[in-house]
């Protein structure tokens, strides 16, 4: 009867070990939702802006041909998408804004500043989620990490996170060639 209430007792701490690692995993997922949600949201601008900035910069065209393509690729590969893939398309979109910066009109354009409000109100809620996301998984790899919650989670299969990260290259300002 004691061995019974011991074996009760262990089993019980190891539902709710298991319980709150689930709730921890599905925090994670939640917080990359967030993300995937405000990038497809930032995407959906994207036509818009391309076609504002293609009046005002023909020979820009390559470039804003690219961005269109990027984002039909990442819109119509749903399933398979990636924050890398979506971090490419970003950075394509910042060399948009930095072409405006050469055309005037275009910056004094009321549709413009309206895009590019738009996409600074996005951009600002895809950092926080961002942040949101690296907390969850911070926690998440944390938890799984400590003795003796690793080992229930080894035996159950929970893997350790990736936490969002900006690649070097992307720390160092973008630069466009007009010539």
């Amino acid at each position: 009867m004691v061995i019974g209430f011991f074996v009760g007792i262990i089993l019980l701490i190891l539902l709710i070990i298991y319980n709150s690692l689930i709730g921890m995993r599905n925090k994670v997922k939640q917080a990359k939702s967030g993300i995937d949600i405000y990038l497809n949201q930032r995407f959906d601008l994207i036509p818009n802006l391309v076609e504002c900035v293609k009046g005002y910069s023909k020979h820009e065209k390559e470039v804003l041909d690219n961005i269109v393509q990027l984002r039909n690729e990442y819109i119509n590969n749903k399933k398979n998408n990636n924050l890398k893939q979506a971090e490419i398309l970003n950075n394509n979109i910042n060399k948009i804004i930095i072409m405006a910066e050469n055309y005037p009109e275009l910056k004094a354009s009321e549709q413009y500043l309206n895009l590019q409000k738009n996409l600074s109100k996005i951009e600002s809620q895809l950092q926080a989620a961002r942040r949101i996301y690296n907390h969850e998984v911070t926690n998440y790899n944390t938890k799984i990490s400590i003795v003796p919650i690793n080992i229930i989670a080894k035996i159950f299969g929970f893997k350790q996170e990736k936490l969002f990260e900006i690649d070097e290259y992307k720390k160092e300002n973008t630069e466009i060639d007009l010539g």
